[in-house]
Parts: C-alpha cells; structure tokens; sequence
C-alpha cells in the first residue's frame, strides 16, 4: 500500500512506505529524530493498521497487553534496522525479542479470488499475537538476509522513515518521492535561488 512522507502524515495517519510489513510496523512511531507521533495509541489503532497493512482480512481486538508486546516488538525491530543501516552491532535484547515473538504461531496464508477472478494471496483470520509473530518473522527475514543492506533512512532531515531500496540502481533517497524528495529539492531550489539574487 502506497503512502506519504512522515511530513504529511504528521496527524498520526498511517504511513506504508517500508516496502516490507516489519519496515512499516517500525513506523508506526513517526518524527523518531523530533517529536515522536504514536500511531497506535490504542488497539484499535493497532487492529486498523493491521488490516490496512495486508495482514488480517477484518479487525481484531487488541487487549492492553498484546499493545505493550507490540510496541516492544516496534522498538526491537526499529533499533535492529538502524544499527544494519550504521553497521554497528546488534543489540542482543533486541535480536532475543524479535526470535520470542517469531517463535510463536503467525498467520495462516490465505487465498482468495480478486475482481478479474486471479487468485491472490492475502492475510489470514488470526489473532493479534499470531500477525505479531508474522511481522516479527519478516524483520529475521529481511535482517538476516540479503536484502538488509538495501535498508535505509529518509534523507529529509526531519523524517526517520525507513524503507527497503528495491531500486535497480540502490539509489533511492526518500521514502516517498512526492513527499519528502519533493520537499528537499524545492528547499535546495529555495536556497539556491536566495543566493543568486
């Protein structure tokens, strides 16, 4: 699911630019560098983005525990995604967090039929803690795998989105070009033309 820069969606509105379900999950904490917006206040917020992320087919409730277990989860993968981005080491409370929660049961794969009648994969009825275990099995995915040297950080000073590059060229910049690319370049613009008068 496509969406905007953490600058437009400064209100608390989801943001699925991660390109992977535990990037997006990361940033259900948005301004990490400024002043932080909590997505998911509540399980509802938890059980909407859920559902808005591909994960579950209808909503779940989501009782104050499985919200904490999540938001451990969030902050295991945030900091495990951004110590692969400095090539530092990783925190080993980080790495025990995201195996407890993987070790769990997670979705089951669910086929359904789309408008042109092509079968398509989907989320699976479950529970909050099973989605969590999806989610927490894609970040050892993506982290243990190839692709954890194509994460990155929004180059916008005030965006900490993360997102996987799936650029040919690796060349990706922002999270969302219409967004935050957008808003650099028309700063840089800005800057340039001050300077020429």
């Amino acid at each position: 699911m496509a969406g905007t820069g953490e600058g437009a969606a400064g209100d608390g509105a989801f943001v699925f630019v991660g390109g992977r379900p535990s990037l997006d999950f990361v940033a259900t904490l948005g301004k990490r560098h400024a002043s932080p917006v909590e997505r998911i206040p509540d399980g509802d917020a938890l059980a909407r983005w859920l559902v808005l992320e591909g994960l579950v087919p209808a909503s779940l409730p989501v009782a104050d525990r499985e919200l904490g277990r999540a938001r451990e989860l969030r902050e295991a993968i945030d900091g495990l995604v951004r110590s692969t981005i400095a090539r530092t080491a990783l925190e080993a409370g980080a790495i025990r967090v995201v195996n407890a929660v993987a070790a769990r049961p997670d979705l089951p794969p669910r086929l359904a039929v789309d408008a042109a009648g092509r079968a398509v994969a989907s989320g699976g009825a479950g529970s909050p803690a099973q989605a969590l275990s999806s989610i927490a099995r894609d970040a050892a995915r993506l982290l243990g795998g190839p692709l954890a040297a194509r994460i990155k950080e929004c180059e916008h000073p005030d965006c900490s989105l993360v997102f996987l590059d799936e650029t040919q060229s690796g060349r990706r910049r922002w999270c969302a070009m219409d967004r935050c690319g957008n808003l650099v370049k028309i700063a840089g613009y800005r800057a340039r033309r001050a300077r020429s008068v």
